[in-house]
């Protein structure tokens, strides 16, 4: 049994990123399922990928009478401290970032403002949170990636790895912000857990990921281009399991105590949220294209065969992503288990209704 340390009915929860993918989902369990609760969003907004589709999510999260949204940038450190200072949340959830691994290559700007400054924010605000005695954040949750184990050859990937040869400036900064809430945990006492999310995919979701974008050129026509010949292993990971996992997290912040030398351990904590199960890019691609026939997105006769090329490994990516869940087993009683048809079937629904 979870000994859960933090109550989230009646409380005012922040979660920046709150018009993306993951965040909007999170958004909007907290607001069904916790009475009386608060969720204060902060989102840019910003157009790395069709805006229609956050602010569908947007509209969605505006019928919770709980949900207060806040348009700007976690880069805006003026935007942080007010909205810190007004709302006094009890718990904040950061998965605000800017995502991609191959856009980083391109714009490591953004990835800067966001990440990293956009993180420093965060850290800033939850340690002022306890300034002039107030109880402050009693929990920051924040997400990491899978990316930060690069190019280990270890699996299943463990948090016990060690994880310093990123392969890209994405997981450089994502490892950085693991470091930056230690550093913060220590100093400052915060207690902080870091959340390294395997392939997200699921209704809604980023059409920079690959499941979205093959849907879309199969749709137009196009040829789809399957890396590392379909040989590339990933954990997908359906989207309510991750949420469910963020919520359990939410609710257990890593307890504060000292060490022998009278000094704070840091409450901190670092858990892999996967599937524990690594499915071949070629299955995966097979199962996507029958479910999409299914929902109508693509003809009973379509020819998928003429329409795939199987092609290199490209640049920064990794063959095999393959979590190591035990930790989150062992301590909140949760694996992630939709299955990779259930989920992609909701998917080709929704793309369905949402494109068609």
């Amino acid at each position: 049994m979870v000994d859960y340390n933090i109550e989230l009915r009646g409380r005012t929860i922040l979660v920046t990123g709150a018009a993306g993918f993951i965040g909007s989902n999170l958004v909007k369990r907290l607001c069904q399922d916790i009475p009386q609760i608060k969720v204060i969003g902060i989102d840019n907004i910003n157009d790395y990928y069709d805006v229609r589709i956050k602010e569908a999510r947007l509209e969605e999260l505006g019928s919770y009478a709980g949900f207060v949204f806040v348009k700007g940038s976690i880069g805006d450190k003026e935007m942080i401290d007010r909205v810190f200072r007004d709302y006094r949340p009890s718990v904040v959830v950061n998965l605000a970032a800017q995502a991609g691994v191959r856009y980083s290559i391109a714009n490591p700007d953004a990835y800067m403002e966001s990440n990293l400054m956009g993180f420093y924010n965060i850290l800033e605000a939850c340690r002022h949170s306890y300034d002039k005695g107030e109880k402050g954040v009693e929990h920051l949750v924040y997400a990491s990636s899978s990316s930060v184990y690069g190019s280990n050859k270890k699996v299943p990937y463990s948090t016990e790895d060690k994880v310093d040869n990123p392969v890209s400036l994405y997981a450089a900064t994502k490892k950085s912000n693991e470091l930056m809430a230690h550093a913060y945990s220590k100093l400052y006492n915060i207690p902080s857990t870091g959340l390294r999310f395997f392939t997200v995919y699921g209704p809604a979701g980023r059409p920079d990921m690959a499941y979205f974008g093959f849907t879309d050129k199969l749709r137009a026509g196009e040829t789809i281009e399957i890396f590392n010949y379909g040989n590339c292993e990933r954990d997908f990971t359906y989207i309510d399991d991750i949420v469910e996992g963020v919520v359990r997290v939410m609710r257990h912040a890593p307890e504060r105590k000292n060490g022998e030398d009278g000094l704070p351990v840091p409450p901190y904590k670092v858990y892999n949220i996967g599937n524990n199960h690594p499915e071949k890019l070629l299955d995966f691609v097979d199962i996507l294209q029958q479910e999409l026939i299914r929902a109508g997105v693509l003809p009973g006769d379509y020819d998928f065969e003429s329409h795939k090329k199987l092609v290199p490994m490209q640049p920064g990516d990794v063959p095999v992503t393959y979590a190591d869940t035990a930790p989150l087993e062992e301590d909140f009683g949760f694996k992630p288990d939709t299955s990779l048809r259930d989920g992609l079937r909701k998917f080709a629904e929704w793309y369905a209704g949402f494109y068609l």
